[in-house]
């Protein structure tokens, strides 16, 4: 077919007689135009100044281009910028975390966007020249990709003659969607290879200093056998005298062939057969809490006696252990703290006219220590303190050895006046939420999540507790509860923003939920990709999953507003949708691929802190892969089945003109 050329005016040309001399008249310098201008002339008796109009048409072509895909542009910059959002306006550990990311991103998103619709045009109307002859490779690549493009037609044509067999497919998807995000594991973050290995050390109560740093010995002789060891350290009395932490710091990613919890693995059973103490090794977190800040924090309150709480606890911690998830269960309260109560006897100290609080202060001075002057010597100041001699208060019965001045100024010993009982006290009177609270700790076991382990102690709280105890999380617990609710809200919130968005571009509320349908197929693509890498659902993958939103979006974007521009311009339905899609196959494919590529570095990340690139690399790489693939099936259906009535308007784009018909995608130009 000859093609016919426009220059201005009633004069046409056919292409091919005169394309490689247009060709060298533009390519060329201020002399060889005028050199093919003149040759031209000579040739076809044609005048400089038409040659003149092949130069502007490139220009007119370049704002052509940018006025067909302005209002998409201006959607999909709209659009991304409302995805992050939401993240900006976090708060607590997920706002810390992201809100540069989240703003960074967003003006980086705007900005392109106005590079494309001013910059980009300028360049391409300079830089880009028409092609007569192409390069083996060229041509070999171009064939492929018209095959690719006629097949696309092919199997589109096909499914729009069974749409609802797509639209059951699309729930099938959506489903499985549920089913992976109930299945996949929940927890805070990722742990991180941070090159540290603690290990913890709680003494029995009552346990002196020295025993407790003889119980950091045998760790300490096996942090030396290990041969990634760089240095380690250990310290006791932190943070009580029963308490000890011994650090092992390991060699440089690089120069050692396992990782952090590899080796913290190997020296948990070790550690925890050391008799005399409950011992065990952590990884830090990785979101900056206290290298001793547990994964488990589990807070019980009640209004009962100490004494009473302590044996709910008790029975609780029983029934938690029953799940294998959970390990190292401790609380913080004990109730083995050596006390002594000192019972006055009110009607003997009435008869020897001794005051309550004169046997206050008595003990007070003779067993605490009380300062009752000051003096100087040699230009210095002593206090002077006041208090019985350590061997004559070693033991509760010495007590009973002092004395009181009594009526008369007569000494009254105090074993006449009081009973001495020994006994045991909490440790600490904790409370929490104003109520009298015990806090349960403890460790995961390889291969579980922070999820499994709270919902294990919330049915054990169910079978264990009273109805008049509550329950809450603190520490880690607390943050994933709060972390996990939060994103989930920005993900609505997000969701949300996107469809009041193309609402606004599109003026209908039709088209918006057209584009949207691809998100369920993205979060699917996504939860597969962590599946089958082992990955989980955390603060890394989850804000992944709210960036795919963004991302998945723009293909149902190009597709609709194409559709809509062929609507307007007379094409029927099916035609128009099947005429988009074909037409915006190479943009959204080479979209896609420049997205998959540009994560896959995250997705194969190694290296000490790669735990948490490689969740959002992966969410990327498998949302968009899965998603785009089946965007492009769904989004035409379903703008077949929800837009038939929609309204249609060209967006002030100009129409083409009644005698150029529309090109064909399977054939070149």
């Amino acid at each position: 077919m000859t093609r016919v050329l426009k220059l201005g005016g009633p004069l046409t040309l056919e292409t091919p007689d005169i394309e490689k001399t247009f060709s060298a008249f533009l390519a060329g310098d201020h002399k060889a135009r005028e050199a093919a201008a003149k040759a031209i002339q000579e040739r076809f008796g044609f005048t400089p100044a038409v040659i003149e109009a092949k130069d502007n048409a490139t220009r007119a072509a370049a704002i052509k281009g940018a006025r067909e895909i302005g209002f998409a542009i201006v959607a999909m910059t709209l659009t991304l910028a409302a995805v992050y959002a939401p993240l900006a306006f976090a708060t607590g550990r997920t706002g810390r975390l992201f809100i540069e990311f989240a703003l960074t991103l967003a003006g980086a998103v705007l900005v392109s966007g106005f590079v494309a619709l001013t910059l980009t045009p300028m360049m391409c109307s300079v830089l880009l020249k028409h092609q007569t002859r192409h390069s083996r490779l060229y041509n070999v690549i171009e064939s492929g990709l018209v095959g690719m493009t006629n097949g696309y037609r092919r199997a589109l044509s096909a499914t729009l003659r069974r749409r609802w067999a797509v639209v059951a497919s699309w729930a099938v998807v959506a489903v499985l969607g549920g089913v992976l995000f109930m299945a996949l594991r929940s927890e805070l973050a990722p742990s991180e290879d941070r090159g540290v290995v603690f290990g913890i050390v709680s003494a029995p109560q009552g346990s002196t200093p020295q025993y407790t740093s003889d119980m950091l010995k045998p760790i300490e002789e096996l942090y030396a056998k290990i041969p990634e060891a760089a240095a380690y350290t250990a310290f006791s009395g932190f943070p009580t005298v029963v308490d000890g932490n011994a650090i092992l710091r390991l060699k440089p990613w690089e120069d050692r062939a396992r990782t952090q919890r590899q080796i913290a693995d190997e020296l948990r059973p070790q550690m925890m057969s050391i008799p005399g103490a409950l011992a065990f090794p952590i990884s830090p977190p990785s979101l900056g809490q206290s290298f001793r800040s547990q994964p488990v924090e589990y807070v019980i309150m009640s209004q009962v006696p100490y004494a009473e709480l302590a044996r709910i606890v008790d029975r609780f911690v029983d029934e938690a252990r029953k799940f294998p998830g959970v390990q190292n269960l401790q609380t913080d309260l004990r109730l083995n703290t050596p006390e002594v109560r000192v019972q006055i006897n009110r009607d003997k100290l009435s008869d020897v006219a001794v005051n309550v609080d004169t046997v206050g202060r008595t003990l007070e001075t003779m067993l605490g220590g009380r300062q009752v002057t000051r003096f100087k010597r040699d230009g210095e100041q002593y206090d002077v303190m006041v208090q019985v001699a350590p061997y004559d208060r070693s033991t509760p019965a010495d007590i009973r050895d002092i004395y009181v001045r009594g009526r008369g100024g007569e000494m009254v010993q105090l074993a006449n006046l009081v009973d001495v009982k020994e006994g045991v006290a909490p440790q600490s009177l904790n409370h929490f939420n104003r109520l009298r609270a015990v806090k349960v700790t403890g460790t995961l076991a390889p291969g579980y999540s922070i999820d499994e382990a709270l919902q294990a102690m919330d049915a054990a709280a169910k079978v264990a507790l009273p109805a008049t105890a509550q329950t809450d999380l603190d520490g880690q617990s607390r943050e994933f509860r709060a972390s996990g609710s939060e994103i989930y809200f920005t993900f609505v919130l997000a969701l949300a923003f996107i469809y009041l968005v193309l609402s606004a571009q599109f003026e209908s509320f039709v088209h918006p939920l057209v584009i949207m349908l691809s998100v369920p197929l993205s979060m699917t693509g996504a939860l597969l990709a962590l599946w089958f890498t082992g990955g989980t659902l955390n603060i890394y993958s989850q804000v992944g999953l709210v960036t795919l939103v963004g991302l998945i979006t723009k293909h149902g974007i190009l597709i609709v507003e194409f559709a809509n521009q062929l609507r307007a311009k007379g094409e029927q339905l099916v035609d128009a949708v099947v005429d988009s899609a074909t037409l915006r196959l190479r943009p959204i494919l080479m979209t896609t691929g420049a997205m998959v590529l540009g994560a896959l570095p995250l997705a194969l990340a190694h290296g000490a802190g790669a735990e948490s690139r490689t969740q959002i690399g992966w969410v990327i790489v498998g949302g968009m892969s899965f998603g785009t693939l089946l965007t492009l099936f769904v989004v035409p259906v379903a703008y077949t089945l929800l837009a038939r009535r929609a309204h249609v308007e060209a967006h002030g784009l100009e129409s083409l003109p009644p005698d150029v018909a529309l090109p064909n995608p399977g054939q070149a130009d």
